[in-house]
């Protein structure tokens, strides 16, 4: 069975960056979307950003300038670059991805807090 793996969360300063990155392990994909979403302590989750296969973004307003989504076809691999991080930016980020037939798959999440 896929799993997607996140990686690249962790404790950062306010304005500093990071950068996540969501793997697969397990066969080859055909995927349409890859996607981050991220999940706030008691309040709901929130689209950060989506990439199709050809390329087109997607970006919630709170991230706009701020965040880059790309992805790696041949590797099935989606990058969040994070920077200029506010506090408002601490949660749980998860990696969604989606295959042409429809299949959906979730990480399972890395933390991202900032803090000073």
């Amino acid at each position: 069975q896929v799993q997607f793996v996140e990686s690249g969360g962790g404790l950062v300063q306010p304005g500093g960056s990071l950068r996540l990155s969501c793997a697969p392990s397990g066969s080859r994909l055909s995927i349409y979307t890859m996607g981050w979403y991220r999940h706030f302590p008691e309040k709901q989750s929130e689209l950060v950003a989506v990439i199709t296969d050809r390329g087109m973004t997607n970006y919630a307003d709170s991230v706009k300038g701020r965040f880059t989504i790309s992805r790696d076809n041949a590797n099935n691999t989606v990058y969040l670059q994070m920077n200029s991080l506010k506090l408002e930016d601490t949660a749980d980020y998860y990696c969604n991805v989606v295959e042409w037939d429809g299949t959906e798959y979730w990480g399972k999440g890395t933390q991202v807090t900032v803090s000073s």
